[in-house]
């Protein structure tokens, strides 16, 4: 997907009022990557550094990209 492509979808989006159900159905049809980092440090001395990746997704649609994906 373009970068035109997704403005035009969040544009379409942001004009059409969604209930959760048809988000959550949109996110588990599509999939979802939610990644983020986080540093808990005293006195500018990191003690703790956690890396999280998350993904949100049905188990059918995970298997598609997976056969999808070329294999090395």
């Amino acid at each position: 997907m373009s970068d035109f492509d997704q403005i035009l979808v969040s544009e379409e989006w942001e004009e059409t009022d969604l209930s959760l159900l048809e988000t959550l159905d949109h996110v588990l049809n599509r999939g979802l990557v939610i990644a983020g980092e986080i540093t808990i440090s005293v006195a500018d001395i990191d003690l703790i550094f956690l890396g999280v990746n998350v993904l949100v997704s049905s188990v059918e649609t995970a298997h598609e990209v997976l056969r999808k994906r070329p294999t090395e």
